[in-house]
């Protein structure tokens, strides 16, 4: 039985979901506020409660992810094939999205539907700023083998 591939630290999944969430915040306010029509400081704080929920989110998503992959194939995140890296962006993306639409709908009073729309819209951005991160990410950082 071939052994477990090893996880990324604690430290390390830290940065990783520090750095993704701030690049997220900063990628992704100004399109939302513009296209939303919802005012700049009450998206800030809107999505910052979703950030927060996505960081929390991040790490439990990831480490299982990562942890069921690695059993399954023997190999760590950092060698994940680009279709897995899809499929992994899109499952966080909708696990983030069923959780933070009844936030938006409080948050904005937006209708059910306005909302999904304008939360489908961050998912999709997400998934493909996502893909990209963890690329470079993995790239910049892979997992130590020691």
């Amino acid at each position: 039985m071939s052994s477990t591939p090893k996880l990324r630290s604690l430290a390390d999944r830290v940065r990783q979901v520090a750095l993704f969430e701030v690049g997220g915040l900063l990628l992704i306010t100004p399109p939302f506020v513009w296209l939303s029509g919802v005012p700049l400081a009450e998206s800030i704080g809107l999505l910052a409660i979703i950030a927060a929920l996505a960081a929390l989110w991040n790490a439990i998503y990831n480490t299982s992810f990562d942890w069921i992959e690695g059993r399954l194939t023997g190999r760590t995140a950092d060698r994940r094939p680009p279709l897995l890296r899809a499929l992994h962006a899109l499952g966080f993306e909708s696990g983030l999205l069923i959780a933070s639409l009844p936030i938006i709908v409080w948050w904005t009073g937006m209708t059910w539907l306005e909302a999904l729309v304008a939360d489908i819209g961050l998912a999709l951005s997400y998934v493909a700023y996502a893909y990209v991160f963890n690329l470079a990410y993995d790239r910049v950082f892979p997992i130590d083998q020691a």
